[in-house]
């Protein structure tokens, strides 16, 4: 046996394990599970302390048991890890899942421990004794979960490996790294198309958060799945409030916005990690807690930085895009990035670490027109399919910038839904309409300089030579073409470049004029444009986004209202007991546990049991010390003022 597990050993990158012990393995915190032969709902309840599964949970869970391959496409927050942990518990075998970072890991597992459930993970990080403990425990049957990073699955003795271990199905977590066509394609991930030839019989889990109609066939393609039950559902975060502020004095509300939240957790994304690092120090500056992250720190120092984050020791983290997937923590209250992202996907993912666990929260985009100009600049660099899809991503992300719409209608409709209601109640836009002024001059202008600049040479150009145009900008191109000659050079002097743009763009929502796809991107009159500009329709455009109110919102915290009180109250005692455990605060209780609490007052064990996220083995562990801090509470709220002498 010992052979044996120094040969898992070295498969699995560790330190090579020597004179192992053949006692029964006790990875600490980790009891093998007492499988639950009952019904779904009932093992929800006894294990993760939930009464009803979220929006097509139970019917996936389902379909894992009965052993099909899925696909399972669900909003972060929606509880996609719960579709492969709950059948784990419920029938023997090892189930397999498929992690990006090895933080995620940790996180997921921690979570697993704190809820009685035998998982574990298997990296370099492990020292020689903990690495012979997991691999004794694998081999003897004593996890139902086992966390791996794709690189290390797809090595050919790794699989050999799994096959002495029971694997009963394998979960996919983030696939949408898989696919090319995706935003955060990972070339690890592509190897996984393998395990299908490795393991023909066991079913496979593919779960996204973020995937268009042709990212999910990539997905299901690539892996192999067989007939699959493909469930998607709904992107909408109806707990997200979305808001676009144009750049100013973009630091001051920043650090505004930041100070009127001061007990809450934020996500800052910024572009570059130079970037990252000033905005940290000027927010430490400014007397609020916050920490950097990026690629270029120390891995150390990275991980210490996220770590702190994670625990509540520090209320903000200044990221790069590098910064997010393997997080869990449910907590974060606000995202806010300071300068414009790639494409709506990644948008989308990143403002979905914001109200994980369903309590209203903030997602803040500061805007300038300038900002896609520097993408633009990154793209030049790229290679030209590589480019084309680049410049794909930025236009649909300016337009969502600049859109006077509904955000959630744009952002959904991006990924094919349709969101049903005029005023989502969530946005900027629908909570305070911006001014709309009559615009038929300057867009008879521009409407006109695109038709005399097709009649001048025979083609179309882009939006910049259009505007160089406008404003009467000699440039080589303007001479080398005569445009200097045409009847509309000049005619727009009187407005400032960046807002002739952004009527270009504007045009182009309105369905006025076209812009083509590709490299080389040309403006065009639709027939639409052009009845406007021969009958002199009016054109009503919008005024420029006001600076955003730096208030807290009013949706934070409605959908469950309590003793504010009593809740920071057992937010620190959760907050002494995580540090006592070495876990983060949301692995004992999230937040909405806390203001069940806070709102029910719960007095015995049996009440508290009905609040959600209230599990047996929770009950057990920690419900003595949130019912005696309810009950202190109570008791000195109850208890008269003592009269003055």
């Amino acid at each position: 046996m010992a052979t044996l597990l120094s040969r898992m050993s070295r498969a699995f990158g560790l330190e090579r394990v020597s004179d192992v012990s053949t006692a029964s393995p006790t990875p600490a915190g980790s009891p093998v599970s007492t499988l639950f032969d009952a019904d779904p709902r009932s093992a929800l309840k006894h294990h993760f302390g939930f009464d009803a599964f979220r929006p097509l949970q139970e019917e996936i869970v389902a379909d894992v048991l009965a052993g099909r391959d899925v696909f399972a496409l669900l909003p972060t927050g929606g509880g996609k890890s719960l579709t492969f942990q709950l059948p784990a518990v419920m029938a023997p075998g090892l189930t397999v899942v498929v992690s990006p970072l090895i933080a995620l890991m940790k996180d997921q597992v921690d979570g697993m421990t704190a809820a009685g459930i035998a998982a574990t993970f298997l990296n370099s990080t492990l020292d020689a004794d903990e690495a012979r403990k997991r691999l004794r425990g694998l081999h003897e049957g004593a996890y139902r979960l086992l966390y791996l990073a794709p690189e290390r699955l797809a090595l050919s003795h790794v699989t050999n490996d799994l096959r002495a271990w029971n694997v009963v199905r394998f979960a996919i977590d983030e696939a949408h790294c898989i696919s090319e066509w995706g935003h955060d394609f990972r070339p690890e991930y592509r190897r996984l198309s393998e395990l299908r030839k490795s393991f023909p019989g066991v079913p496979i889990l593919a779960l996204t958060a973020t995937a268009t109609d042709r990212v999910r066939d990539d997905i299901v393609s690539s892996l192999g799945l067989r007939d699959p039950q493909c469930y998607v559902a709904s992107f909408n975060r109806p707990n997200l409030t979305y808001r676009v502020s144009p750049k100013g004095d973009t630091f001051r509300q920043l650090a505004t916005f930041v100070r009127a939240r001061k007990k809450e957790s934020g996500i800052v994304y910024a572009s570059s990690r130079r970037q990252v690092e000033t905005l940290a120090e000027k927010l430490r500056d400014a007397g609020i807690a916050a920490l950097p992250y990026h690629a270029g720190l120390e891995n150390a120092e990275r991980a210490y930085n996220q770590e702190r984050f994670v625990r509540d020791d520090a209320r903000v983290i200044c990221a790069t895009v590098a910064f997010g997937m393997g997080i869990n923590k449910s907590n974060v209250r606000y995202v806010v990035h300071y300068d414009l992202p790639k494409n709506l996907e990644s948008y989308y993912q990143e403002t979905g670490r914001a109200g994980r666990d369903g309590l209203a929260a903030e997602c803040v985009l500061f805007f300038s027109p300038a900002d896609a100009a520097k993408q633009l600049g990154f793209l030049d660099e790229k290679e030209p399919r590589e480019r084309a899809l680049g410049l794909e991503g930025l236009r649909t992300m300016q337009h969502y910038a600049e859109t006077d719409a509904c955000r959630r209608v744009t952002l959904l409709a991006h990924f094919g839904e349709t969101f049903a209601m005029e005023d989502c109640g969530g946005c900027d836009n629908c909570l305070a309409p911006r001014a709309r002024f009559d615009g038929t001059i300057v867009a008879q202008k521009f409407l006109s300089t695109v038709v005399r600049v097709r009649q001048a040479g025979g083609f179309s150009v882009g939006l910049n030579h259009l505007v160089d145009v406008l404003v009467g900008r000699e440039t080589e191109k303007v001479r080398d073409w005569h445009h200097d000659a045409l009847s509309t050079f000049g005619i727009g002097k009187g407005t400032a470049r960046p807002q002739w743009l952004a009527i270009g763009r504007e045009l182009v929502r309105l369905g006025l004029l076209r812009q083509t796809p590709g490299l080389r991107s040309v403006i065009e009159l639709t027939e639409s444009g052009r009845r406007t500009l021969l009958e002199r329709t009016s054109v009503h455009l919008t005024a420029a986004a006001p600076a955003m109110a730096t208030s807290r919102s009013e949706r934070v915290h409605d959908d469950i209202a309590c003793d504010e009180s009593l809740f920071e109250e057992l937010r620190t005692l959760r907050k002494s007991l995580a540090d006592e455990r070495d876990v983060p605060a949301y692995v004992i209780f999230p937040d909405t546990t806390l203001r069940a609490m806070a709102r029910d007052v719960p007095r015995g064990a049996d009440e508290l049991r009905r609040i959600a996220g209230v599990g047996d083995r929770k009950l057990a562990d920690y419900g003595d010390a949130f019912l005696a801090a309810i009950a202190r509470y109570e008791g000195a709220r109850r208890e008269p003022a003592t009269p003055r002498a």
